[in-house]
């Protein structure tokens, strides 16, 4: 019976000798090896990216296993593109011929999914045995290898996916070609809410949410700290090594935070190049973004604006009196609770009862503890996850009078663009403007 299953596979790359540990999908007639040399060759892409590869061509295949006969492979790409969008399921009759029983997805979803088979099927195209003959049809007897290498044929000729996320000026010097399947428009919202971490409730949070019986729990208040008054992303605390919170050179009772890039920031230790070497000499660990998803040490790291040749940025404290609040917690935690590794040695700032590096989902439960134990409900459209501290950070810049340009670098962003969700006017903000003129032409 014919599957499209995902597993973890130990690659070997002959030419090098570099080994990944790479998703894959996995089928009755074998794991599909052209993807997997696809994934080894992107191996510098995010695991999320690369789960998402998987998942998409796992659809794909999924969509092929559900077709009888013969079909072109335009055709399947087509009909494969219009059933994400409607699904599969006929609600009448309550019954799906195609057995896939797939719901309509949104259009954001399509087009993800899209972009990575373009990437993919586009990857295809530029192998060598992409050129070799084509005597066989696409037809259900022929091997995975072979649709697939069949639909990057299709895809390459006649421009199957996508043509809106090409850049303009690319699209005019290849104006005579088009996508046959074009992705689709999400409706655009412009969402008044400001969904951030509410501004009344964060000392609230760091003293009452993080107590218990037996006291405070500095590790906890130190992370949170580091997100709403320090702007950082969730999955960038677990990056942070010991040394890498310090006093402030000229004002000694400030803390200096630098957040390095977990792979190529540099060592602590001068013997090593960059900190993916000093991790995988050193200790038993390595740089954390790049665990799969599902082992419980995976951070991501969202490509933060670094502001150092040594591969770093440093954290600006807003308000910047936190600084010094930070510092006294920070030591409190390093005198009372932080728990020297003793089986396995590692460099990361924020450990476990046990030693070992603090996780992800460890901080995910005791935040929402904490903030139902305040009295809040904890969920991403009230802003009281994680992520709504940062939101919080980027409105009280803006509040603060600070520019695109200076927001931008507060808060590591690549493009000055990219704060815009962070720092827009409500209906209410712009109301209080008005009436604030109106009040002056009175």
């Amino acid at each position: 019976m014919p599957f499209a299953h995902k597993v973890q596979v130990r690659y070997v790359d002959v030419a090098s000798g570099n080994v990944y540990l790479l998703p894959a999908v996995y089928t009755e007639s074998g794991v599909i090896a052209s993807h997997l040399r696809y994934l080894a060759w992107f191996s510098y892409k995010s695991e999320s990216w690369k789960e998402r590869s998987v998942f998409s061509l796992r659809l794909l295949i999924s969509y092929i296993n559900s077709l009888s006969g013969e079909i072109r492979a335009i055709d399947l790409l087509k009909s494969f593109t219009r059933s994400l969008v409607t699904g599969t399921i006929d609600y009448e009759s309550c019954n799906d011929p195609m057995g896939l029983f797939w719901p309509p997805r949104s259009t954001f979803d399509v087009n993800n999914i899209l972009f990575h088979i373009t990437h993919y099927t586009d990857y295809l195209a530029r192998q060598p045995e992409y050129e070799a003959a084509r005597i066989n049809p696409f037809v259900k007897a022929t091997g995975y290898e072979e649709r697939l290498n069949w639909c990057a044929y299709y895809n390459r000729n006649a421009n199957v996916f996508l043509n809106h996320l090409k850049k303009r000026a690319d699209a005019y010097l290849e104006v005579g070609r088009t996508r046959a399947v074009a992705g689709y428009r999400d409706p655009k919202i412009d969402n008044d809410r400001v969904v951030k971490f509410p501004d009344d409730m964060v000392d609230v949070l760091l003293q009452e949410g993080f107590s218990n019986s037996v006291g405070v729990n500095y590790k906890y208040q130190l992370m949170t700290m580091l997100m709403n008054y320090g702007g950082l992303r969730k999955s960038e605390l677990f990056h942070l090594y010991v040394s890498d919170i310090t006093v402030h050179p000229e004002r000694r009772d400030e803390a200096l935070v630098r957040v390095y890039h977990p792979e190529y920031g540099k060592s602590p230790l001068p013997d090593y190049k960059n900190r993916r070497e000093y991790l995988l000499a050193e200790t038993q660990y390595k740089p954390r973004n790049s665990y799969p998803l599902s082992e419980r040490l995976h951070a991501g790291w969202k490509g933060a604006l670094l502001t150092s040749r040594a591969g770093f940025f440093e954290v600006i404290f807003n308000p910047p009196s936190m600084a010094k609040t930070f510092l006294a917690v920070w030591v409190k935690y390093l005198k009372y609770q932080r728990v020297e590794p003793a089986a396995s040695f590692h460099p990361f700032a924020f450990t476990k009862k046990n030693g070992g590096p603090e996780t992800l989902k460890n901080f995910q439960r005791a935040h929402k503890r904490a903030v139902e134990k305040i009295g809040l409900v904890c969920k991403k459209e009230f802003g009281t996850t994680e992520h709504g501290h940062r939101h919080a950070y980027g409105y009280r810049a803006r509040k603060f009078g600070l520019s695109r340009v200076e927001i931008q670098k507060s808060m590591h962003h690549r493009s000055p663009d990219s704060c815009l969700v962070y720092i827009k006017p409500t209906n209410e903000d712009i109301r209080e403007i008005m009436r604030g003129v109106a009040d002056e032409d009175a």
